[in-house]
């Protein structure tokens, strides 16, 4: 049998401006950027210690957008060590006026899912310890795993069943 792989190392999108959408990540997610070349790409890690886990490859401003639900990348996720990070980052994006798509309640996990500013789907999320999942199977099935185990300031937006809820189609 093959070795299978290690990780997943880095997600590579297209975006239409990479100087706006490098902006973007550094001021929301904090990402640092090892190289930025104007009008082409830009290498961006939240791990230092990885050459880049998300490139940002420039189409230019009349390249058209994804439409959601179309086949390809529904989004990437970026996972804080714990609740309370979370809880901070949920604060700063409201300070920020930066749209949250659904805050989902996944039973193990919680996921703040945005859009960043080509329409590509971004979720932050805490995920409890693997010690301290109540299944080691079905993961992602509610009856299995529960849910209401991270409360915080989102309760109010909070969504604990069903799909996500259908969003209108990004602006051009």
């Amino acid at each position: 049998m093959p070795k299978r792989p290690m990780y997943l190392q880095h997600v590579n999108l297209y975006v239409r401006n990479a100087e706006r959408s490098k902006e973007w990540y550094e001021e929301l997610l904090g990402l640092h950027t090892y190289e930025y070349r104007p009008g082409w790409a830009a290498f961006m890690s939240a791990d230092e210690e990885q050459s880049h886990e998300v490139a940002l490859m420039q189409l230019g401003d009349d390249a058209p957008l994804q439409a959601r639900g179309q086949v390809g990348l529904n989004h990437m996720a970026w996972r804080l060590e714990s609740l309370d990070d979370l809880k901070e980052f949920y604060h700063r994006i409201k300070q920020k006026g930066v749209p949250i798509e659904r805050i989902a309640d996944h039973g193990i996990s919680l996921g703040i899912y945005l859009r960043d500013p080509d329409g590509n789907g971004v979720e932050v999320f805490y995920e409890m310890p693997r010690a301290e999942w109540p299944v080691d199977y079905h993961v992602f099935t509610r009856e299995k795993t529960g849910s209401g185990r991270f409360p915080g300031p989102w309760d109010a937006e909070i969504r604990r069943d069903g799909p996500p809820i259908a969003q209108p189609a990004a602006a051009e």
